[in-house]
């Protein structure tokens, strides 16, 4: 169950949900839907990882470039939360832990082990951090410090949003297995491997 989205993109989330709910009603059609968190991190190889075009909408994105040069610096959209350190708190996961929910989902559509026409699943840890810890663990292990200030609120940031992946862990058999300081390394290492490809 969801209640009412606090924002626009949370929206597109529950629409696509419903559409799929109607549709494997309508046509039999089996779905699992998988609700991510905050996906980071990227393929140990560094040869796989995220690349957004422009300035990244994501935090993780920022940070790295921040630290390569690409961008001057970071802002923190507010410090004046009701959380620990006054930034907002997400729950990250690594792409390779979603990679790994994908095989475990595609394999009980496949067995046809559905005990319904659509079945949805979180993807998290289960545990929230705040962006300031996500910019001091990042700073922590790549040895690299992070040029960043505090800015105001963006409007329709949520304060506080984690998973509870307990049905993912007894149906699919699936858990989160990397934590924060692999996913931000492996974020680091892809960045470096990119600013690589581009000085050649």
């Amino acid at each position: 169950p969801f209640k009412k989205a606090e924002s626009p993109y949370g929206n597109t989330k529950q629409i696509c949900e419903e559409i799929l709910d109607f549709i494997s009603k309508a046509a039999a059609l089996r779905v699992i839907s998988l609700r991510y968190f905050n996906p980071v991190g990227a393929h140990p190889s560094s040869l796989l990882g995220e690349l957004p075009v422009g300035a990244p909408n994501n935090l993780v994105p920022y940070i790295t470039q921040t630290a390569i040069g690409i961008r001057k610096e970071l802002i923190v959209f507010g410090d004046d939360y009701d959380t620990p350190d006054g930034s907002c708190i997400r729950d990250f996961i690594h792409v390779i832990d979603l990679a790994r929910a994908h095989v475990a989902a595609c394999k009980r559509l496949l067995s046809a082990d559905n005990v319904s026409s659509n079945e949805v699943f979180n993807l998290g840890t289960g545990k929230g951090v705040s962006v300031l810890d996500v910019i001091r663990t990042f700073e922590k292990v790549n040895g690299i410090k992070v040029n960043y200030k505090i800015g105001a609120r963006r409007p329709g940031d949520v304060v506080n949003i984690y998973g509870d992946a307990n049905k993912a862990k007894s149906i699919l058999n699936w858990t989160a297995e990397l934590g924060l300081e692999e996913m931000l390394k492996s974020s680091w290492h892809w960045e470096q491997h990119l600013s690589k490809i581009n000085k050649k």
